[in-house]
């Protein structure tokens, strides 16, 4: 392989040494998918700010930064720390480094017609079957770091069901990330999530991290929905305040196929979410949320293309920020009709508000619409809380500063109290109540 930049040497150096050393037994399928991923990373390098895709997002803390390879080590102390994170009664994989930790997860007692586990010992044992469809989604993108991903990852999680089962149980992937020995330690786990027809599950995957620990996650999860499956699925993302998070999701719907997405980042200096939907058959519906909340020199970048490929389809986006200090976000959205999708029902929506005069977001929904008989709306808003609001509230007795506290609650509120996960959504209450400023004020009000 040829280097593009000097910054892409470290890791066209790891996807080398990974491909050398791949085990002998890996499925021939999965090792081609790996060949073409690194020829793909190759030719691509990392994207730099003269990338029109990455124009806002300066990776050069991620290229500049000595990361070595998680070995998936768990840390000293880890089930105390990962306790406040744990989702009672549900089926749980836990992740340290990108690899499974048996001792630390609770998979036992499936129900019939589940399927779930680590995808390295999925390749150790030679699955052709259900690796069949490990990249057939993300494969020939032109995404660097889901390039990256395919290239180097080891382990991660594998969840099908079968047709017509219904899970009562949420399933909850928790994925830690650290420095191993107080190096930068980078982690590329995989998720791929295979719904089967009329089956329906809900999937928590959330990421934690401490602070002050320098690490790298390059996640690829892969949700496949098949004809009128339902899925729930919540992303949390609470990464340490010193760590890289560099994520892709992608989604696919078969015919009347309903999909459900709600993503949250709290935590990371620097993070970035690409989002793919792919709307491949009739009469599906997907539902893809969300909200992220930022201080300080913290950044995040959303990007999101949805394409709908058949008639009768409805897609729906809401995106909401909240930026404080000298925080920065970047909102860009895509919905893309294709010429026979017709009576296409599309909307995306992203609004966000600003606490300081230093936060900046750039925002840029946009709509490609080659069909003549649809319903498609975008729209986006940055600004500060509204005057007339406070206003009103301070008529009624409300001091202003609880005012302010109490319309910055509803803000975020919206969309949190669309998570149908009690004990994730009242996580997430409370982290909101300690965000804001004077989140006392409205914890004593409600």
């Amino acid at each position: 392989m040829t280097a593009v930049t000097t910054d892409s040497q470290p890791f066209l150096a790891a996807v080398e040494a990974a491909l050398a050393a791949r085990p002998g037994g890996e499925p021939a399928a999965v090792a081609s998918l790996r060949q073409r991923a690194a020829a793909r990373f190759a030719a691509l390098g990392l994207p730099t700010t003269r990338d029109e895709e990455w124009r806002f997002t300066n990776l050069a803390p991620v290229a500049t930064t000595p990361y070595r390879r998680a070995r998936g080590g768990v840390p000293a102390g880890a089930a105390a720390w990962l306790a406040p994170y744990r989702l009672p009664g549900a089926i749980e994989l836990v992740f340290a480094g990108g690899r499974l930790v048996p001792e630390l997860s609770h998979s036992d007692e499936l129900p019939a017609g589940l399927e779930i586990g680590g995808l390295g010992a999925l390749l150790a044992s030679g699955a052709d079957g259900l690796l069949a469809e490990l990249g057939r989604v993300t494969d020939r993108d032109q995404h660097a770091f889901a390039n990256l991903n395919t290239a180097l990852f080891t382990d991660g999680a594998f969840v099908r069901t079968a047709p017509g089962t219904v899970v009562e149980r949420p399933i909850h992937l928790l994925f830690l990330g650290h420095a191993e020995e107080g190096e930068p330690t980078a982690a590329f786990p995989r998720v791929l999530l295979l719904a089967g027809e009329r089956s329906e599950l809900r999937l928590v995957e959330r990421y934690v991290g401490r602070d002050g620990e320098r690490y790298l996650t390059c996640p690829v999860t892969e949700l496949i929905a098949a004809p009128e499956a339902v899925v729930d699925h919540y992303k949390v993302q609470r990464e340490g305040d010193a760590a890289h998070h560099l994520a892709v999701f992608t989604v696919e719907t078969g015919r009347g196929a309903n999909v459900t997405s709600h993503s949250i980042s709290l935590g990371g200096a620097l993070v970035r979410h690409d989002v793919r939907g792919l709307l491949a058959g009739e009469g599906s519906e997907a539902t893809l949320n969300g909200l992220y909340m930022v201080r300080g020199r913290q950044f995040v970048d959303t990007h999101m293309r949805i394409d709908h490929a058949q008639p009768r389809c409805d897609s729906h986006e809401l995106y909401k920020g909240i930026l404080n200090e000298s925080a920065r976000a970047v909102f860009n959205g895509r919905i893309h009709v294709h010429p026979h999708a017709q009576k296409t029902d599309a909307k995306q929506t992203n609004r966000n508000l600003l606490l300081s005069k230093e936060a900046l977001v750039h925002t840029n929904p946009q709509l490609e619409i080659f069909a003549d008989d649809v319903k498609c709306t975008h729209g986006s808003t940055v600004g500060q809380l509204d005057e007339e609001a406070i206003f009103y509230l301070r008529s009624r007795g409300i001091g202003e500063v609880a005012a302010r506290s109490l319309l910055t609650y509803a803000f975020a509120s919206d969309i949190v109290e669309r998570i149908r996960v009690e004990p994730v959504r009242q996580e997430l209450r409370d982290f909101l109540l300690d965000w804001i400023p004077h989140g006392e004020v409205v914890r004593d009000a409600t």
